[in-house]
């Protein structure tokens, strides 16, 4: 579903070159839920961002659903499901529901689809009370749920969600883990990064590490807990870090 061959992404500041990714490689197949893990810097942003085809990777080879980034980013566009961290895309002159009903037109639904998938949505995220105030005077949770809602209007088949619960209270977070829960039922692929280990352990399939622009471990939870004699994925994390890629295979 993602594939990721050899991947180096560089940028230039004036006359200084810096790689953010190098000859990055892995695969997430069709329904799995891969968390992103690495510290601030280490390149999980612009990977996701170089899936989503918002940069063109300096070398190497991106292609989801079978599509090569470069060559056909609409039909990729179609198909997947973007949230930033940061980043929430929302117009604040523009209440919440009509945010939903703005990206929902630029993706071509109908007005009945989109009066049922914001319904559905406004009811998933507890959003009802608020979903036809401005968004300029919502908290940061609230602007947090209805740009997660916006990522989703579209009901697509990839989702990339970049540290999708900063800003959300303990029950929004609930309700998010239980959306990507029932959203894998539904055979969504879903990218996430995070820095929450308990939400990593408990959502996903398989985890990719990131350090400093390099890949130094990607696999399934349950493999990597059985290769490293313990549950414990911050000090996994660590570890992995500390040792780098030399031990990692893919």
């Amino acid at each position: 579903m993602i594939e990721i061959q050899k991947v180096t992404k560089q940028f230039q500041d004036k006359k200084v070159f810096f790689t953010a990714l190098k000859h990055v490689s892995f695969k997430v197949e069709e329904g799995e839920v891969l968390g992103l893990l690495g510290e601030n810097g280490a390149g999980k942003t612009t990977l996701l961002r170089t899936i989503a085809t918002l940069l063109t990777p300096t070398d190497g080879l991106v292609k989801v659903a079978g599509y090569d980034t470069t060559k056909n980013p609409e039909a990729i566009k179609k198909r997947i499901g973007v949230l930033f961290g940061g980043e929430t895309g929302l117009y604040d002159r523009l209440t919440a529901r009509e945010n939903l009903e703005y990206f929902a037109t630029l993706y071509g639904l109908s007005k009945h689809e989109t009066k049922v998938r914001i319904d559905e949505l406004s009811r998933m995220f507890g959003m009802r009370d608020y979903l036809n105030r401005k968004v300029g005077g919502f908290s940061k949770g609230m602007r947090q749920k209805v740009a997660i809602a916006r990522a989703l209007i579209h009901n697509p088949e990839i989702i990339l969600f970049d540290e999708p619960t900063t800003g959300l209270d303990i029950t929004s977070s609930n309700v998010f883990r239980q959306l990507v829960h029932q959203l894998k039922q539904e055979g969504k692929t879903i990218v996430f990064s995070s820095h929450i280990m308990e939400e990593v352990s408990l959502l996903c399939d398989s985890v990719a590490m990131m350090h400093k622009g390099e890949l130094v471990y990607h696999g399934g939870l349950q493999e990597l807990y059985k290769e490293e004699g313990s549950t414990d994925l911050n000090y996994i994390f660590m570890s992995k870090l500390v040792r780098g890629n030399e031990h990692y295979a893919s």
